[in-house]
Order: C-alpha cells, then sequence, then structure tokens
C-alpha cells in the first residue's frame, strides 16, 4: 500500500480495542460488544450485503461507504473473536503467490475442506 491504508486500519484497530469496554450507553462499539458475537456476526452479514448491493447496483460511492462500515464491524468481529490485522496480514502474505485454484486442490483453502 503506497499511501497509509495500513497504518489507518491498524489505528482504528487500537480505537475498537479501547472502545471495546466503554460505557454502552455512550459508546456504539461497546454497545455493539454488550451484544456478543452474534449481534456483530449479524451486522457484518448485513454489512456484507450493503456492499455487494451497492457494487452491483454500479454505486461506487456507495460501495466505498458501506465497505467501510464492513471494516469497521469486520475488524470488531476480529476483536471479539482473539484475532489482530497482524493475524490477517500474515495470512494474505501467506498466500502472496499461490494460486487459488492450486491452494484448493490441495486442500488448503478453509473452504475447500
Amino acid at each position: 500500500m503506497a499511501d497509509n491504508s495500513g497504518i489507518i486500519l491498524a489505528e482504528l484497530f487500537d480505537v475498537i480495542r479501547a472502545r471495546r469496554s466503554a460505557d454502552p450507553k455512550v459508546s456504539y462499539v461497546a454497545g455493539q460488544f454488550s451484544g456478543g458475537k452474534e449481534r456483530i456476526g449479524q451486522k457484518v452479514g448485513e454489512e456484507a450485503v450493503e456492499a455487494v448491493i451497492a457494487g452491483v447496483m454500479d454505486n461506487k460511492e456507495g460501495l466505498v461507504s458501506e465497505s467501510a462500515d464492513l471494516l469497521f464491524h469486520l475488524m470488531m468481529f476480529w476483536e471479539i473473536n482473539e484475532v489482530t490485522p497482524s493475524d490477517v496480514y500474515r495470512e494474505l502474505k501467506r498466500r502472496q503467490g499461490i494460486s487459488g485454484l492450486d491452494s484448493r486442490k490441495a486442500g488448503k483453502h478453509p473452504s475447500s475442506r
């Protein structure tokens, strides 16, 4: 990433971690965490669907906005599941240069199991 995207995502994750234990009455993040994995997982699904709809409708602005919402909620889902951005970055790095088809044939891709 030539820009500061990775830094921005890391900073966002830090904010999510910090707000997780805040008062749910004053923090959206804390409110989501109070609903547990199910609540946050549902929000991830909703935001993913909204992003797909925007993309299918060629709504670039909507896709960008919904993608930001999706990343935000996905990061909350990572946090509640004790996954960090570094964990995901490592997995992406591991996959660099590996054909998705070859990975599936070798049974290395989670959806091939």
